[in-house]
């Protein structure tokens, strides 16, 4: 299923998709975990559709396509190369990046974003996926000048839009063999599929999860595959995940 958040006349409602119609639920599939129907059905084109999920943590992971850590010059991380940045750059499917400077290299990363179900902690890799609501798509827009002058990723990857999330959750795909893609006005940036992840989900949920206990809500995005490239005002970035759907932006400066 494809679970949504979504304005209607200023009211912030929750639902799941049936084609191209919206059903409305009583309440946050997520916290509640309950998917009790209202009677009420939009179109998806006359609502405004919010980031899926607002995350009390978002968790990063770096590095973990192999072709990606090719093309950067750095060595296959031994485990996963985890970080943390900011839930107020979440921003959802149809809003603007905003670029805070022209004048730093600030660059798209399709990725895969798993969504937390229930609280998870110390978790196996072999209960791992039974802790996952589903599966949205994320841009980890990232400020490369400030990435390389701090050493560490938080400061350039949390400002205010940086975090695109959505269009909707999907519960139901194999998260380590999904195709990824992003484009950039209409060209293709990157291809992949989550079976080039050096650090498969089940790994990155448990290795996560051995430091930090997780949330309903929270985040963790897995990794980006690699063609990573700057953005500029103006640019309409789209990202297509296998199952999920496409994550859609503009660019201003």
């Amino acid at each position: 299923m494809k679970f949504v958040r979504f304005k209607n006349n200023n009211e912030v409602s929750y639902g799941y998709l049936e084609g191209d119609k919206i059903i409305q639920l009583e309440s946050d599939f997520i916290i509640d975990n309950r998917f009790i129907k209202t009677g009420k059905e939009f179109e998806r084109s006359e609502v405004t559709l919010l980031s899926p999920v607002q995350p009390g943590q978002v968790i990063a992971i770096g590095l973990n396509y192999v072709k990606h850590a090719e093309e950067s010059g750095k060595e296959v991380p031994e485990e996963p190369m985890m970080f943390m940045v900011s839930p107020t750059a979440v921003i959802g499917d149809g809003e603007t990046i905003q670029l805070p400077t022209e004048k730093h290299r600030i660059d798209f990363e399709a990725e895969l974003a798993i969504v937390i179900g229930k609280e998870a902690y110390k978790l196996s890799e072999k209960e791992a996926l039974d802790y996952v609501f589903g599966y949205t798509i994320n841009n980890d827009v990232s400020d490369r000048d400030l990435q390389k002058k701090d050493g560490q990723f938080t400061r350039a990857k949390s400002f205010k839009t940086f975090k695109p999330l959505g269009p909707s959750i999907e519960t139901n795909i194999d998260p380590n063999n999904v195709a990824i893609k992003l484009s950039v006005n209409g060209e293709i940036k990157q291809d992949s599929n989550t079976n080039d992840l050096i650090h498969n989900i089940e790994k990155v949920l448990a290795h996560v999860t051995d430091v930090i206990s997780l949330q309903p809500g929270d985040v963790i995005l897995t990794g980006t595959p690699s063609g990573v490239g700057p953005l500029q005002d103006g640019d309409l970035v789209e990202i297509e995940i296998e199952g999920i759907g496409k994550l859609s932006n503009k660019v201003i400066s």
